[in-house]
């Protein structure tokens, strides 16, 4: 298995209001055709949103769960100036601020939202990571 990772799929509540809020974010819709599924291209991978109980159902395991999952969504900023314009923004399209941006002990600045369904999302600027024009993230070696 090459270490990559293609796609993050989201199990949603409700796929329009999801789907929305991630617009109001900024973000497009892929051109895929695809019934109850809304892709985005996000740098070299994708975001999918797909109802919950569908994807529980794919993937044979129960749809009932609640609470911290153990994983959290990121999005590295340039700056620390963007990582506050970013969670503004969020707050703007309907995300809860679950905790506001501060300098953080590993050297960088970050904050938590979250979005329609719970989803947390660390928005953060590292000073060690390098990242492209394409967005994508540079670790160092």
């Amino acid at each position: 298995m090459e270490q990559r990772i293609s796609l993050v799929t989201l199990g949603v509540a409700d796929l329009e209001r999801s789907s929305r809020f991630y617009e109001r974010l900024g973000w497009r819709r892929s051109a895929v055709k695809a019934e109850g599924v809304v892709f985005f291209q996000a740098g070299g991978m994708a975001l999918a949103l797909y109802p919950r109980l569908e994807l529980a159902k794919d993937a044979h395991i129960a749809a009932d769960g609640h609470g911290f999952a153990g994983v959290a969504l990121a999005y590295n900023a340039r700056s620390r100036d963007e990582v506050d314009a970013v969670l503004a923004d969020a707050k703007a399209a309907g995300a809860t601020i679950l905790k506001p941006a501060e300098q953080a002990f590993w050297g960088g600045y970050s904050g938590y939202f979250s979005d329609p369904d719970g989803f947390p999302w660390e928005v953060a600027w590292n000073p060690s990571f390098v990242i492209a024009e394409d967005g994508s993230v540079r670790l160092p070696d």
